[in-house]
């Protein structure tokens, strides 16, 4: 497949990466995926009319958070006018706002809200991170498009594996994504493995002889708040439980 050739000819080869400062900068000059590369630079140039006063990212979004993460966040891709605008992941919109209220809420932030990257917003334990670093047309990548960007969650994933003691994942494509970086790293995960819903989890004892935690939660966007289908409970409840495992090594 044509996207085979254009993993090879990656710029700067993931696993080669030594730390996640280099691994970021990296990602940000990733040119690989032309249709996420002309919307999301698109995007950025047309603006949203409330934002239009404002200078557009426009670029691929990097991690965010702690090099020594106990906890690693992941979500799908980053919205058009959320991180695309303010180059932060979470950042920017209605999910962000969610998600960093119950981090805050559970002691994994600094401060409750995440509005722009210079807000003063720290993550002293934690990490977050999206499958898909562009941010897509009517939020879905393409199946092409997410295999040329996994590489990306996979090294970043295997860089923090270290400190890294729990993962939450953010929505169904995340949880596919996860369980392949962590096959991909060569770790060996239990069989039958739930499948996902919003608190399903599993553990699995890594090739260092620490035991992680996945969790799964429903994605925090407006299409689940709004309708109900999550609620702040219910996110602060799993958010609490991956804290915990991340840093007591028990999920409740």
């Amino acid at each position: 497949m044509a996207w085979r050739g254009r993993l090879v000819k990656m710029a700067k080869d993931p696993t080669k990466i030594k730390s996640l400062s280099e691994l970021d900068k990296a990602i940000t000059s990733c040119k690989l995926c032309p249709r996420l590369v002309d919307w999301r630079e698109e995007v950025a140039i047309t603006k949203r009319k409330s934002y239009e006063t404002e200078k557009y990212w426009g670029k691929p979004i990097p991690g965010f958070g702690s090099e020594n993460a106990s906890l690693l966040i992941v979500g799908l891709a980053p919205g058009a006018h959320g991180a695309n605008r303010t180059g932060r992941i979470f950042t920017g919109d209605r999910s962000g706002d969610w998600l960093f209220g119950s981090l805050y809420r559970n002691g994994l932030a600094k401060i409750a809200i995440s509005v722009d990257r210079n807000d003063g917003q720290e993550l002293p334990t934690s990490r977050i991170a999206c499958a898909v670093r562009c941010a897509p047309p009517d939020n879905k990548p393409s199946t092409e498009e997410k295999a040329i960007c996994a590489p990306w969650l996979h090294r970043e994933m295997e860089l923090l594996f270290p400190t890294l003691r729990s993962i939450l994942v953010l929505g169904n494509f995340a949880w596919g994504a996860t369980i392949s970086a962590l096959t991909a790293i060569g770790e060996t995960l239990p069989k039958p493995r739930p499948k996902f819903g919003h608190g399903a989890n599993f553990k699995f004892k890594g090739k260092d002889g620490a035991t992680r935690l996945v969790i799964a939660s429903y994605h925090p966007s407006q299409q689940n708040t709004f309708t109900g289908k999550l609620t702040e409970k219910q996110l602060d409840s799993v958010i609490k439980k991956a804290g915990r495992f991340a840093q007591l090594g028990t999920p409740s």
